[in-house]
């Protein structure tokens, strides 16, 4: 495929940024050319780790039109080697529709799954962007460390035995009894062997110490951001500082950060607590390590500050800060046309109907049953103009819509889009990235001026938007949903209350 016909593919699906707070695993909802699909990638939390892909056909062609499904992880180094051959998913029982496959992800970092689909329309692929990290250590289950320390005294004792039998009794003629002096020799081999056994368990134990504590450093933490408003003659403005000493200092571990959708971070402000003030903000920066925003006029109080950015190895992080913010001021001016705010809850944690700011009304389209942890939750809604027609819906930053999902007590917080939790800048730099890029900044300049010359969708379709995701953890969440009309940014707020999963039937 041409460069502009690549191009042009990442347009059509459309695909978003993602931020990932208490959330692992990726969602995407897209093309993998003429065939819809879904696929979730389940994070293995270590690394080196087993990723469990799902892959699901959603639409025509009909499932017995595809032959195979084929899926690898590409790994965002251009310096890497040619990947390996890819593996083959295998279909799940029982389901025409989906396939399952396990990958390793070797190394920390920002992947790829390329999810390859062949069947009698041809041959489709999409890329997931895939964040790698490590963000728990593994327990070794009671069971099996009884069972390992059984091995392991067995196996001491019957080394022991051994170097004792072989000084004792080797060189004997058959039917010859040791006599006193082999039997010390034996006994004093046998402390011996114990001895230095005993020293190499006491240096292994050491070893896997610093293995572990090695391990344990190396824990994915996003990098350390502060927060801080403060008034000035026009307003509040919101300034977030990166001071983590890893992008700080002169010799930096990370990539420079490039642009998701014409924007370098993409803020959301949660009041804590009652959750009854949400903003999307895209604050400007002012170097490399400082950004700032002008403060809509929201309710003073304490907010939970989330802060989405995407650095050029297409690794995307949410920063988390908090900040205290005093009364508003009497006039806001927006650092940026995109930024949006709302105050209020909507109708209660329950509600399904939101009123939106010009009038017209969302409503969340689900059922009556209740959403639980781990299946697919019914992120659908419709938006009608005042008089109860499908309202027709702009392109907001390029995209059909966001929504934004917290957990009351800030566990989980989570950036949707219509494709799902990935980074259209991470997969960009899939696409775009060549060879020479190992020169920090060179895949920026290309990134940038191909956001530039791409523009916007002009339709989006009429009222309905659906986000693939499925909730991590019960609890209560809040959901704030916002959409384009007639040049204005709307906020919905929704609530639910998540349950935890039934156990499988036996």
């Amino acid at each position: 495929m041409s460069r502009a016909g690549r191009l042009l593919a990442i347009g059509a699906v459309a695909l978003v940024a993602s931020a990932h707070v208490g959330s692992p695993d990726t969602y995407f909802e897209g093309s993998a050319g003429p065939y819809a699909v879904r696929v979730i990638v389940r994070n293995p939390g270590v690394v080196p780790g087993l990723a469990q892909i799902t892959v699901r056909l959603l639409g025509p062609p009909a499932p017995r039109a595809v032959h195979r499904v084929l899926v690898l992880p590409v790994y965002w180094d251009p310096t890497t080697a040619a990947p390996p051959p890819p593996d083959v998913a295998e279909r799940v029982p029982g389901d025409s529709t989906a396939y399952s496959a396990a990958l390793w992800l070797m190394a920390g970092g920002s992947y790829s799954v390329q999810v390859t689909v062949e069947g009698d329309a041809g041959t489709g692929t999409a890329l997931v962007p895939v964040m790698a990290v490590a963000t728990r250590r593994l327990a070794l289950a009671k069971p099996l460390g009884i069972a390992l320390l059984g091995l392991g005294a067995f196996l001491f004792a019957g080394a022991v035995t051994i170097i004792g039998a072989a000084v004792k009794e080797s060189g004997l003629e058959p039917g010859a009894e040791p006599d006193g002096r082999r039997t010390r020799r034996a006994r004093l081999a046998m402390a011996g062997a114990a001895l230095v056994l005993a020293l190499g368990l006491l240096g292994g134990r050491a070893w896997w110490t610093g293995v572990d504590a090695a391990y344990r450093t190396g824990l994915y933490q996003p990098l350390h951001a502060t927060a801080t408003a403060r008034s000035t003659g026009s307003g509040r403005v919101l300034r977030l500082a990166i001071d983590d000493t890893t992008w700080t200092d002169a010799k930096r571990q990370w990539t420079p950060l490039v642009p998701d959708h014409g924007h370098l971070m993409h803020l959301f402000l949660v009041r804590d607590s009652s959750l009854d003030g949400f903003a999307h903000l895209h604050p400007l920066p002012l170097d490399s390590t400082k950004f700032e925003a002008a403060l809509p006029p929201l309710a003073a109080g304490r907010y939970r500050v989330y802060a989405d950015i995407v650095h050029e190895s297409g690794f995307a992080e949410t920063q988390v800060a908090t900040v205290a913010m005093g009364a508003p001021g009497s006039t806001w001016r927006p650092s940026d046309p995109d930024d949006a705010w709302m105050s209020g809850n909507g109708k209660g944690e329950t509600g399904n109907v939101s009123d939106l700011a010009d009038g017209s009304t969302m409503v969340w389209d689900r059922s009556a049953a209740p959403i639980l942890v781990d299946g697919d939750a019914p992120l659908r809604f419709v938006v009608t103009d005042p008089r109860g027609r499908p309202a027709r819906l702009e392109p907001y930053m390029g995209m059909a819509g966001h929504a934004m999902i917290a957990r009351n007590d800030g566990q989980v917080f989570v950036h949707l889009h219509p494709a799902g939790t990935i980074s259209l800048a991470a997969l960009e730099t899939f696409v775009l990235r060549q060879p020479g890029d190992t020169v920090r900044g060179a895949l920026v300049k290309r990134l940038g001026a191909m956001q530039t010359g791409m523009g916007e969708p002009r339709d989006v379709g009429s009222g309905v938007i659906s986000f693939p995701y499925a909730f991590p953890k019960p609890g209560r969440y809040r959901i704030w949903v916002q959409v384009k009309r007639a040049g204005r940014i709307l906020t919905g707020a929704f609530g639910t209350e998540v349950g935890t999963a039934r156990p499988a039937a036996p």
